[in-house]
């Protein structure tokens, strides 16, 4: 039986965010523009370490007020120059803007521009401007102020912010949002500021955040995972010390918001006079996640669990010359912080002993013993090894949802025929080696199979009962592996090995 534990009220949550964002915009009157931190849509960290958070609650919180609203993406240039990669989506920020336009058109919300910030004459950033131009979007770009953000007097004026374009919008509530951090949410929010003063309208501006929640304690594993999932950018988290001095309440926040406070502050005096309402960096913020918290005990093994997951994707990424090794060890010193190891993940445990029973059983023979493990929602184990038939995650996955349709192992849910048939336009057609099927073509094996097979249809109908289940490999899952098992919604983490010593994998 399937047990939900849920520790978060995520309806509680929109009610309150929602009234919150209402009542910071009714204090400046005219305009407001209203950063978003974290993810606007699939927000998957947030759902990982809060048990019970829609992942869309803020897309259903932007149709509550949808006939106020209108958005505003930015994306750094550099970003796109890089090919920065969502690593929830496997997608890069640019295509992922492209994405969040659709989400957010298929929800009626409009999106009145995308800004990309820093601009420099790139050719690939033109390229992904000169896309969306052609698909009719409207797209602006602000390049790097000199002095930024120090010199006030530069900043401030017809060089500074002036200097950037004006974006025209129509709602009273602006929505500022990006593919992740670093993207100019908070430049593009005060140039807008900058622009309206001079044209007489009183805008304000404030922050839509979720972590680290700041009425959490500054160790709390809900903060500390926000530190993890920012590691390879170096946030941490401290404790607020403007709004210490200014109301004796500890609050957490993080260090960018603390650093830059002072001078965000004095940017919002000399552009809006005596009309600044705020003291701390936490007053910028609109976050009530904290009063959504139900039950601290399950949010906090939640949190824990997922700072283990990152420290996996960090030494993965690092095996893959994705990220540096300080990265690594940020997310490693914030274990231990916590008294974690790597094997408090369940599945590590059960995915490491398939792999070495492999290895035992298979002695003398070449090749890579790879081991996966999955726990169902109902808190039983399943296991997959490798084969000359499949890789790990696949022989995985029919195995799991051979156990969720009680079915027999002795019974085949693929047929020998259509297996074959795949062998054959593989080796004879595709010319490739490795003849196993991974998750993706297993996956289609099984759709087929569907068709005629009774037991192959009843499992597939179980594969949706997949999602947010917990999953490791010991090895790097391949291309078509990862791209399967995101599909069905897996957190999965893996050993930093790779599954074949052959340094190009298709």
């Amino acid at each position: 039986m399937t047990i939900k534990k849920f520790g978060f009220d995520s309806e509680k949550y929109l009610k309150e965010q929602s009234k919150s964002i209402l009542n910071r915009a009714a204090q400046f009157g005219n305009k407001l523009y209203l950063e978003f931190g974290g993810k606007l849509i699939y927000d998957y960290h947030a759902s990982r370490v809060l048990p019970g958070f829609d992942p869309n609650v803020k897309m259903k919180l932007l149709k509550r007020l949808e006939d106020k609203i209108e958005v505003i993406i930015c994306i750094c240039s550099g970003d796109i120059e890089r090919r920065k990669i969502r690593a929830d989506f496997g997608i890069t920020y640019d295509t992922d803007v492209m994405k969040l336009i659709d989400d957010l058109r298929e929800g009626g919300i409009k999106v009145c521009a995308v800004v990309v910030t820093r601009y420099n004459g790139q050719q690939i950033v033109r390229q992904f401007m000169n896309k969306l131009e052609q698909r009719n979007i409207k797209v602006y770009t602000h390049h790097s102020i000199k002095g930024y953000p120090t010199k006030i007097d530069l900043i401030v004026s017809e060089e500074g912010y002036g200097s950037n374009q004006y974006i025209e919008t129509s709602k009273p509530i602006i929505i500022v949002s990006a593919p992740g951090p670093g993207s100019g949410k908070m430049a593009t929010c005060l140039s807008q500021l900058y622009h309206e003063h001079v044209r007489g309208i009183k805008a304000g501006y404030a922050k839509f955040e979720t972590f680290p929640i700041w009425n959490l304690p500054l160790k709390h594993p809900v903060n500390m995972a926000y530190e993890s999932a920012t590691a390879d950018i170096g946030d941490y988290n401290q404790v607020d010390p403007f709004h210490l001095e200014s109301y004796n309440i500890t609050a957490v926040n993080y260090n960018r918001d603390v650093e830059i406070f002072p001078v965000v502050k004095k940017i919002m005096l000399r552009i809006m006079d005596d009309k600044v309402v705020y003291k701390s960096p936490t007053d910028m913020g609109v976050n009530m996640a904290g009063y959504a918290i139900f039950d601290d005990d399950l949010i906090q093994e939640a949190a824990k669990q997922e700072i283990i997951r990152r420290f996996f994707r960090y030494s993965v990424e690092y095996a893959m010359g994705v990220a540096d090794k300080n990265t690594v060890q940020r997310a490693e010193l914030l274990m231990k912080e916590l008294n974690l190891t790597p094997m408090d993940r369940k599945v590590v445990i059960h995915a490491r002993k398939a792999s070495a029973d492999a290895q035992e059983k298979g002695k003398g023979n070449e090749g890579v013993f790879a081991g996966a493990a999955l726990q169902l929602k109902s808190g039983k184990i399943i296991i997959g090894k490798n084969s000359p038939l499949m890789h790990a995650a696949s022989s995985l996955i029919l195995n799991a949802i051979k156990e969720l349709a009680g079915i027999p192992d002795n019974i085949h849910l693929l047929s020998p025929n259509i297996l074959s048939s795949i062998s054959k336009l593989k080796s004879d057609v595709f010319n490739h080696k490795r003849l196993s099927l991974n998750l993706e073509e297993t996956l289609i094996a099984l759709s087929i199979s569907a068709d005629f097979n009774p037991s192959a249809n009843v499992a597939m109908e179980k594969l949706k009962e997949l999602n947010g289940c917990e999953m490791h490999s010991t090895h790097i899952p391949t291309p078509g592996d990862e791209a399967g098992l995101r599909r069905l919604g897996l957190n999965i983490t893996s050993d930093p090995d790779f599954s074949s010593k052959r340094l190009f994998v298709s």
